[in-house]
């Protein structure tokens, strides 16, 4: 049956594309931006679906009328490509609308433009979504030389879209428990297919990204001196109601802004009245990011407005140089870190206060011994990196601003790794942690516990100096499963040593512990007084800290409904089903199982009340011969046979009438 809903439903989504690609053109042209005019279209948030034209012409905002967007763009460092990631955030009315678009796409293919939108169609829009957009205008171009704007007459390199490398994805384009959902009624539907009328005003998202295994989704020709010289980015905002644009271009030292401009038919607006300018922001790793945020009031449709941004590599009039501050480590103060591969040596938050500069600043570092190397990440986190096997190495560094300017002085620091260490589980309660120093310090405190996502062990903490040492940690409030070592090393004139150790140490469970608890006077259970029902009291724990799920058998039926309050457990149990079986010793099983599956189980015999009574006036179920022992099974009283009977029958009926 799922192989036939799997056939099912591929069937109906190659129906679909068949279907939408006959109304969409395979020929692709190179869509030049055109700055000066809105699209030629009636190309409006809100337009008409595509399914009687192909979507070149067409833009982001044509087939989504979002509320708000967020465009997020990476130039590749070949400058010639580009990756783009766009989350559309639709609400109320809009999303209706957008329902609507994308059922027109449909025109023609079963279940298409029927004022319905189905999950078949969603799934049909994430195949043939990339073909639509792709023939698509990014309204985004660039031109190296003089700073351009609309009335420069020159082409621009416009950027375009990659069939292959997109990816669109949504969130309840087809709302959930939508109140009007019914099964899709059209020819060819999947088995599973649901459909929601487009009218429906749930919110939804709608998000392009890159392909997972592709490089790129957006390309242009590279630009001959690959960002060196000055060039204009243009943007067409016209229609882009409420947006942010972040753009990063590639690691070059001194690219800035130069000049910007918003342009409404050539005239051109006043920042911060009609619009705020675009904001720069020079990250750690030597790429520069600019912000932009666009507000197109629709009540200005058809104006066409669009964004200038100039860029060069000069080297600006006046630049302040970076200085150290007081919160810098102290000349040939150590770093420490896990050599022979790439290690985060400090987190960004703290190196960022090492030094200023208004236009923010890097650290680099040169070092004495072959192999070593460090970077800043985009995020501003210090990596280094170093050979195998290698201990330690000097390094000096000093600080420079994106355009080159450097701080006087610089200092000299010793990265190296204070210790090797290794782990093992002996005993199951401990880890035997292991430390050998390197002689990186002389002498150095090691705190560590045993970690776990949402989970620690207790702190244990020792001195170690030249010699290896063993600290054991508790493996208390630590589940069963994978369990690291975390814990921090700290010395004089040394940073402090945060660490995060796998060994691929396992906890193994411990299985939970269940006991009985024994009436006032020594019975194991009590009776209630229709001699049919008798309760079991105990208490249930796990080592582990797991919760632990309990089953009763008895007579070959099965319980699970205890009632447990803390470690106190409960249940009251039947004897009907001995009774129809004429059995007449209790002899009751109680398993608790962990949430690792780890079981203990508890063996109760409980002994029926008359015959404890003919006990007491003298009889001896234990005389030693097989005739004695069934001389004295124990009685159930004519009112419980009675009862035990009458149910029987009443179960015997229910089952004949199922």
């Amino acid at each position: 049956m799922a192989a036939r809903r799997h056939y099912v439903s591929a069937t109906a989504i190659i129906m679909l594309i068949m279907m939408i690609s006959m109304s969409i053109s395979t020929s692709v042209t190179s869509q030049k931006m055109n700055l000066n005019e809105p699209m030629e279209t009636e190309g409006r948030q809100g337009s008409s679906g595509l399914s009687d034209v192909d979507c070149s012409g067409y833009t982001f905002e044509d087939l989504f009328d979002y509320n708000f967007a967020l465009f997020n763009i990476d130039i590749g460092s070949d400058w010639a490509t580009a990756e783009m990631d766009a989350t559309a955030y639709v609400n109320g009315s809009n999303s209706a609308t957008v329902r609507d678009n994308l059922d027109g796409l449909f025109e023609g293919a079963p279940g298409g433009d029927n004022d319905w939108i189905s999950t078949d169609e969603r799934e049909a829009v994430r195949e043939i979504g990339p073909m639509c957009i792709e023939d698509m205008d990014t309204r985004l171009g660039l031109r190296e030389g003089v700073p351009h704007r609309t009335n420069s007459g020159v082409a621009w390199n416009d950027m375009e879209f990659v069939e292959e490398g997109i990816a669109l994805d949504e969130v309840d384009l087809v709302a959930p428990n939508h109140p009007e959902e019914r099964s899709c009624t059209n020819f060819g539907a999947s088995a599973d297919c649901r459909e929601i009328p487009v009218s429906a005003t749930d919110d939804l998202q709608i998000s392009l990204f890159v392909k997972s295994g592709e490089p790129n989704n957006m390309r242009f020709n590279q630009l001959p001196n690959q960002g060196v010289s000055n060039f204009t980015l243009a943007l067409n905002v016209t229609n882009m109601t409420n947006a942010d644009l972040i753009m990063t271009f590639p690691a070059l030292q001194g690219l800035r802004i130069a000049n910007y401009a918003m342009e409404d038919n050539g005239v051109e607006l006043v920042d911060g009245q009609d619009y705020t300018g675009p904001q720069e922001e020079f990250l750690p790793d030597g790429k520069l990011r600019i912000y932009q945020h666009v507000n197109y009031d629709k009540s200005n449709w058809p104006t066409g407005r669009n964004l200038f941004i100039d860029f060069t590599t000069a080297e600006p009039e006046s630049n302040d140089i970076p200085v150290w501050s007081n919160m810098k480590p102290n000349n040939n103060s150590i770093i420490p870190l896990m050599s022979g591969t790439e290690y985060l040596a400090v987190q960004a938050d703290e190196l960022s206060d090492w030094a200023s500069d208004s236009n923010g600043w890097n650290l680099a570092c040169e070092f004495t011994e072959a192999g070593w190397s460090s970077r800043q990440d985009e995020s501003g986190n210090l990596l280094v990196s170093s050979p195998s096997g290698a201990t330690s190495s000097v390094a000096t560094c000093s600080v420079s601003d994106p355009f080159g300017a450097t701080a006087v002085e610089t200092l000299d620091f010793t990265f190296g790794q204070p210790f090797t260490a290794t782990a093992a589980i002996n005993d199951g309660e401990n880890i035997d942690f292991t430390i050998t120093p390197t002689g990186l310090v002389a002498e150095m405190t090691v705190s560590a516990h045993a970690h776990q996502d949402g989970a620690m062990g207790s702190l244990r903490s020792s001195m170690a100096s030249n010699q290896p040492l063993t600290i054991a940690l508790p493996m208390d409030g630590i589940k069963p499963g994978q369990v690291m070592i975390m814990g921090t090393a700290t010395a004089n004139n040394m940073m402090n040593f945060d660490f995060m150790l796998d060994y691929g140490l396992e906890k193994q469970s411990q299985p939970p512990t269940v006991t009985l608890r024994v009436s006032f006077d020594g019975k194991n259970a009590t009776w209630d007084a229709t001699g049919l029902q008798f309760t079991l009291k105990g208490t249930v724990s796990d080592p582990d800290g797991e919760s632990v799920a309990m089953t009763l058998q008895l007579c070959g039926s099965t319980a699970t409904d205890f009632t447990n309050v803390g470690i106190n457990w409960e249940i009251d149990v039947s004897i009907a089903t001995c009774v129809l079986q004429e059995i007449t010793t209790y002899d009751v099983v109680v398993t608790a199982t962990d949430e690792s599956g780890v079981e203990s189980t508890l063996e109760v015999n409980v002994e029926d009340p008359n015959a404890q009574s003919d006990s007491n006036s003298g009889s001896n179920s234990n005389s030693g011969s097989e005739e004695d022992e069934g001389s004295a099974l124990p009685g159930v009283s004519m009112l419980a046979t009675i009862c035990v009977t009458l149910l029987g029958a009443a179960m015997l009926r229910r089952k004949e009438d199922q």
